[in-house]
């Protein structure tokens, strides 16, 4: 493929280029090359995917769940052998270092690995004389044909939270991922086709808004999930909510870093720093993957004159940081995805100093003049009457606040809109403790820069983080995937 052919579509066992009037280019992030063109289609592409899913839809729900997992099992057994090509593309794309892309692709093959129990999973309920001669059944079935509105973010991870489980459970479906990010997708849908999964079981849609809106309105379709912004999000769930649909939307966040006096080594600098756990589990959480992350700590806070050790230990390792092209190994952070992004946090940065605020490190310096890089940068003296105390900047730009107690730290917490993350580093188990109970978010960290979940687990965003009911992921993603029917029989005596 040339940087001037269109990206295909998948629309039941055909792979089309889509006749569509507008593209929308694809970056390689850390150049600035132009490496292909996304397709943005309509109504009609959806109206012919969704056609296609519920033509699949009677045969593969009626597929015993010992045989779909065999196509998983066949499917994870793909991944893995194209584990390096699938990181390869991704870093291409994304701007993800190399490690961060094969995380990426693992922790979508996590997800993989634990739709293959599905047989054990989706196992119903029965209760014998659940009255006298009438014995009850409880079994988990298939919504219908799924949606699945993905980010750029994480190319490979995020839509492998959604497509395996539902499909896993009986369903069809039909995948939006980001058109910053196309050519992922496209190729995890290849293998999985390559795997033995019927025609129309898994579709492709590329595009942006216009098919957004058509998937949430469709009437073929029963359940949306959803990742990207918050204010996208709410509209995707307000969208889902008017035609009866299920969503599972999440959103932006504001996670928080909290360091408390005992968690880090005084008089360490440099390497030294960089090698410190907690520094370096700081460094990770806020500069890995660009900062562009719902995950990603964005808050850093001491307590008290704590902070000011803090801060120069924290730059100083921040010094050690190398940002470059990602496709070389020796790199510690890539790009952000487009020169848009890097425009907008560019400005944020310009912006501190009005705000008050001291650039300890400047994000705008010591990078690539060729690709969309931003430093990582840190920002002393936020509190929670900033703007940057409760906006996402989706980009390595972290705020220094300073409570002076671990009480004041936790009730500026639960100011944040949002309710993601938050991490607390400590020796001191009452501390943690403490934190883990006050803090009002999904996902709490002790002594773990980025507590996100396993596939094991649900993805628990709170707040302005999530709108709906059940998560991605684990237990709940089975059961927003299925919907109970229940079974009362009773046979007379002869």
């Amino acid at each position: 493929m040339t940087p001037t052919d269109a990206i295909p579509i998948l629309i039941g066992e055909h792979w089309i280029t889509p006749e569509v009037e507008a593209h929308t280019p694809v970056y390689r992030p850390a150049t600035g090359e132009v490496i292909g063109r996304t397709p943005q289609c309509d109504r009609v592409e959806v109206d012919l995917a969704v056609e296609a899913a519920s033509r699949a839809f009677a045969n593969w729900s009626a597929t015993p769940a010992p045989e779909r997992a065999r196509v998983l099992f066949s499917y994870r057994e793909l991944l893995e052998e194209q584990f390096e090509h699938l990181a390869e593309i991704l870093c291409g794309e994304n701007g993800k270092t190399r490690e961060e892309a094969r995380g990426d692709v693992r922790r979508g093959i996590e997800v993989v690995e634990l739709a293959c129990g599905i047989g054990q999973m989706a196992k119903g309920e029965v209760l014998p004389e659940l009255a006298a001669g009438i014995d009850g059944a409880a079994t988990r079935e298939p919504v219908g044909v799924c949606a699945g509105i993905t980010p750029f973010n994480f190319p490979a991870m995020v839509p492998m939270w959604m497509y395996p489980l539902a499909i896993a459970c009986g369903n069809c479906f039909v995948l939006k991922p980001s058109e910053k990010v196309p050519f992922t997708a496209n190729h995890l849908a290849e293998l999985f086709i390559e795997a033995g999964l019927p025609p129309g079981v898994l579709n492709v849609v590329h595009g942006g808004r216009d098919v957004v809106e058509a998937l949430c309105r469709h009437p073929g379709i029963a359940a949306i999930s959803f990742v990207g912004s918050s204010p996208v999000a709410r509209r995707v769930y307000e969208l889902t909510g008017q035609t009866g649909k299920r969503c599972q939307a999440a959103g932006g966040a504001k996670n928080v870093l909290l360091v408390m006096p005992d968690a880090v080594e005084s008089g360490l600098f440099g390497e030294a720093a960089a090698a410190d756990p907690t520094l370096n589990a700081v460094m990770h959480s806020a500069f890995g993957c660009a900062g562009q992350r719902c995950m990603a700590g964005s808050l850093l806070m001491g307590i008290g004159d704590a902070s000011d050790g803090l801060r120069d230990q924290l730059a100083s390792a921040m010094d050690t940081m190398t940002v470059g092209d990602t496709l070389s190994d020796d790199v510690d952070m890539g790009p952000v995805i487009d020169g848009a992004a890097r425009q907008r946090l560019v400005g944020h940065i310009a912006d501190a100093t009005s705000a008050d605020l001291a650039v300890v490190r400047d994000g705008r310096e010591g990078v690539p003049d060729t690709g969309f890089y931003v430093g990582p940068t840190l920002l002393d003296g936020v509190t929670p009457g900033h703007g940057l105390f409760a906006e996402e900047l989706f980009g390595p730009v972290l705020g220094l606040m300073r409570p002076e107690t671990l009480d004041q730290a936790i009730d500026w917490i639960n100011r944040i809109p949002y309710g993601n993350a938050a991490t607390i580093f400590t020796h001191d188990g009452g501390a943690a403790r403490t934190f883990a109970r006050g803090a009002e978010c999904g996902m709490i960290g002790v002594n773990v820069g980025v507590p996100a979940p396993m596939a094991l687990f649900s993805f628990s965003g709170w707040d302005q983080s999530f709108f709906g009911d059940l998560h991605v992921q684990g237990t709940e993603g089975i059961l927003f995937y299925t919907r109970q029917k229940t079974v009362l029989s009773r046979w007379p005596r002869r």
